[in-house]
Parts: C-alpha cells; sequence; structure tokens
C-alpha cells in the first residue's frame, strides 16, 4: 500500500513528550462496553426495521445496563438504506442523563448532519487498506486518516464526544494481511488528534487471539493513556476467544452487538459482530465487571430476534442464564 511508508516516515510522539505511561493491567475489574446493534447490526440486513422498533431495541439496551450505544450512522441512503432515519431515530430517544449515544459519521457532511442531532459522541473511521477504504469512503487509508482526525477537530470545536476506530484492523477482504507495524502507526497518527479512544476493528472477522494480543498491546503502548476499544466480528467462530485476549492484553472497553447480528455492506464475508449477551456472560463469569443485567440483555436479544424474523447467532440467549435463580440461591450450601 502506497500510504504505508509515508505514515511510517511521520513524527510520532514519545513517552517524554505525553507523560504517557502503559497503565497497569493487574487490578482491573471492570471494562466499559458498548452497544452497536442498532447500527452495526442492522446496517447489513435486507429488511428495513421500522423507526420506532429501533428506538424500542435502543431502550432495551437501556434498561439492561448499557450506558453507550451507537444509534445511528450518518451516511447516505442509497448506499445504507437501513440509517435512512438517522435522524428520526435520535429525536425519538429520550434524553437520558447517564447514557451516551453515538453517531458513526465517514466524512464532514456525515458530521454536519451529526451536529444537527442531540447526539452526544462522533465515530469516526479511517481504513487500514486502500482497497477496503476506497469501497468504503472513496478515500485511500491514509485520506480516511486525516478526514477521521479531522471529524474529532470539529466535534471538539462543537462540545462533542468523538473517537476514531481503524477498519480492517487485523485483515483487509481486498488485500488480505495488514502489517501490525502499520496498524500501530496509524494509532499513533490518530492519537495526535485527540480522540475520546482508539478502536481497533476486525472487520472481516480473521483475528485470531495470538494476533489480537500482539496488537492490543503495541497500540496500547503507542496511544497511552488513551484507551484501546476492540470491535470484533464472529465471520470465523473466534470472536467470543478475541474479546478475552485484548481484555487481558490491556483493551478497555469492548463492542458488541446484542443477538449477534452485524456485517459490513462494504467488506463481502463480514458476519455478525460477537453478541452482547455472550460477551457478558464471558466476562460476569471470569470476574469482570459490565455493569450490565444479562437477563435483560437476553430478553432484548430474544425480542430483536422477533422483530427480525429469524434466529440470530448469539448463543447465551439460545441457552439461557446460569445460574438460573433458583440455582444461585443455592450456592454455597
Amino acid at each position: 500500500m502506497r500510504e504505508h511508508d509515508e505514515l511510517t516516515g511521520s513524527t510520532t510522539r514519545s513517552q517524554d513528550e505525553t507523560g504517557a505511561t502503559t497503565p497497569p493491567l493487574s487490578g482491573r475489574a471492570a471494562v466499559d462496553f458498548v452497544e452497536v446493534g442498532p447500527r452495526d447490526g442492522l446496517q447489513n440486513e435486507s429488511l428495513i426495521v421500522a423507526t420506532a422498533d429501533k428506538v424500542a431495541l435502543i431502550e432495551k439496551a437501556v434498561a439492561a445496563g448499557i450506558k453507550r450505544i451507537e444509534v445511528a450512522s450518518f451516511t447516505r441512503a442509497d448506499r445504507v438504506p437501513q440509517m435512512a432515519d438517522a435522524e428520526a431515530v435520535i429525536a425519538a430517544l429520550p434524553d437520558y442523563d447517564d447514557v451516551i449515544t453515538i453517531g458513526l459519521v465517514m466524512n464532514k457532511r456525515g458530521a454536519l448532519r451529526a451536529f444537527e442531532t442531540k447526539v452526544h459522541e462522533l465515530g469516526a473511521v479511517c481504513v487500514a487498506s486502500d482497497s477496503f477504504a476506497m469501497a468504503n469512503q472513496g478515500q485511500t487509508a491514509l485520506e480516511s486518516l486525516r478526514s477521521a482526525c479531522d471529524i474529532v477537530t470539529l466535534a471538539r470545536q462543537q462540545g462533542r464526544r468523538a473517537q476514531i476506530t481503524i477498519g480492517a484492523s487485523f485483515g483487509c477482504p481486498f488485500e488480505g494481511e495488514i502489517a501490525p507495524g502499520h496498524i500501530v502507526e496509524m494509532a499513533r497518527r490518530a492519537a495526535d488528534a485527540q480522540p475520546l479512544e482508539i478502536g481497533l476493528a476486525d472487520t472481516i472477522g480473521v483475528a485470531v487471539p495470538a494476533a489480537v494480543t500482539d496488537l492490543v498491546e503495541r497500540v496500547r503502548d503507542a496511544i497511552a493513556p488513551l484507551p484501546v476499544r476492540v470491535h470484533f466480528h464472529n465471520t470465523r467462530n473466534t470472536g467470543i476467544a478475541n474479546v478475552w485476549a485484548a481484555w487481558q492484553a490491556g483493551a478497555s472497553v469492548i463492542d458488541g452487538s446484542l443477538g449477534g447480528l452485524g456485517g459490513c455492506p462494504f467488506a463481502p464475508g463480514a458476519a455478525g459482530n460477537v453478541p452482547t449477551e455472550d460477551v457478558i456472560y464471558l466476562l460476569e463469569r471470569s470476574g469482570v465487571s459490565t455493569g450490565i443485567a444479562l437477563d435483560r440483555a437476553i430478553e432484548a436479544a430474544t425480542w430483536l430476534s422477533g422483530v427480525m424474523g429469524k434466529s440470530l447467532p448469539g448463543m447465551v440467549s439460545r441457552s439461557g442464564m446460569f445460574p438460573k435463580q433458583d440455582q444461585s440461591s443455592n450456592k454455597g450450601q
């Protein structure tokens, strides 16, 4: 990729310049969670979900205790028809005091649309490979990075939160392998814009735990003290294992989608996100607090299955709670 050399040759921040040190991993007992179902979960579905049902999905996520929710994307309706009602969805939401709503934006036009709504946070996206960046945004990888940084600056000027996600961080549907060093350098450049966090997205679900551990650790060290967020698709059934590897490597924010819905219209073969309820089960049973009620998440995923008219990929919503409530009361007896 022709942008790689230019990225590698850029001026980067050292630890001395930022005063940042790698955050200690010992003693961490909680993780932040972002629900992406209302946006990433629905965007690739052929069934157009009614605005009222999208609002209901968001409200069910809130009722489960989820505090950050990706509610819409400000994209062209002809390219992503499922998101054509972004403004209507956001307008219909209650004015939450303790919930952050996120709108995905791909360019300045999308950001300006977002500013006209009450959405709290903008999610900017850059893409690791030129081929995928052109398919996704009509830009090269470096151009998409510059655009994402500009969006963060605009958001700050408008008093909004903003974060950056690096798409195809673990592999590209068109070019194959992506060099980890390239992702690290993109993350360093993105960090210069001072986003809320930087996300690593396994857009097509090719990552495995060893690769996740390596890349999360390297990016964590490169951008500290900014948090690392991870976004996994379960295309090859490695998503949940990747969540645990990312947590152990220092990621502090995890994305998930109720029921495991998801996919990218511009990434051939991309399947669903890691299911929210499966991620909650994994983390809570492992002693990592999410602040989310698993039973309410299961209820939301089951309800969403009815709306979509099909079974969803999530496993925990099929198998149910463990231990069951009556079994929990016998603990220690």
